[in-house]
């Protein structure tokens, strides 16, 4: 499943990992992400997520200012730059465990574009829905990505057994 369906425009590619100099892999790529341990969260990456942080793209801080910041996505508490598994995803949402890639022009290289697939697979086996777009999409077709996110999550919301209630927050 990419995220389409027939209202959803079409995505970009698919997932990008940490490098093996970062000592992080085994367990953490076979986890299943749910509340106990905290949606797969690695604390050994928070260092250099709170530097991503810091260091957003221009695409990325644009989809965080319009689109996910502050409950603004159907109420839904985004994070950015998270630690999950082996890897630090661009933008992550717990409640409906989905991840969100913005990808620069070196995802389009052979050997980043086979990280990011691994990386996709990696988040996908630990229970999260993976999505990603291109900057240039983030960039010149804000509206087009709004839009799929919100199918994406209605797509979610429909096999999933809750709601989001004010500020995005769910009742434990």
């Amino acid at each position: 499943m990419d995220g389409r369906n027939g209202n959803c425009p079409p995505l970009a590619g698919v997932g990008g990992g940490c490098p093996p100099q970062w000592g992080i892999k085994g367990e953490e790529a076979h986890m299943k992400a749910n509340k106990t341990n905290y949606y797969a969260y690695n604390s050994k990456l928070q260092q250099l997520a709170n530097k991503l942080r810091k260091e957003m793209t221009k695409a990325e801080a644009c989809l965080w200012k319009y689109a996910l910041r502050a409950g603004q996505m159907k109420g839904y508490q985004f994070r950015r730059q998270r630690p999950v598994l082996q890897y630090i995803a661009d933008f992550m949402c717990k409640e409906l465990k989905l991840v969100i890639e913005v990808d620069g022009l070196t995802h389009q290289w052979e050997e980043t574009a086979a990280k990011d697939k691994q990386k996709a697979n990696d988040l996908e086996q630990a229970g999260f829905k993976v999505i990603r777009f291109t900057d240039e999409e983030v960039l010149k077709n804000m509206h087009t990505v709004i839009e799929t996110i919100k199918c994406v999550a209605e797509e979610i919301e429909k096999t999933t057994p809750f709601t989001p209630t004010s500020g995005g927050q769910l009742p434990l």
